[in-house]
């Protein structure tokens, strides 16, 4: 019995993480994730930084 139980262990661990790598890569639809929001963030970043240096 013992030794169903150390078997038990890794089978749970192995469980769980397929559970925890299907959350993980799950197609986020809310928008606020993704490429194009982080490259629009990048091109307003630019556009401040010459704003604040066009000045000189």
């Amino acid at each position: 019995m013992a030794s169903l139980a150390w078997l038990l262990i890794p089978f749970l661990a192995a469980v769980g993480a397929g559970l925890w790598a299907t959350w993980a890569a799950r197609n986020r639809k809310s928008g606020k994730t993704g490429d194009v929001t982080e490259l629009n963030g990048y091109a307003a970043f630019r556009e401040a930084m010459e704003k604040s240096h066009s000045g000189t």
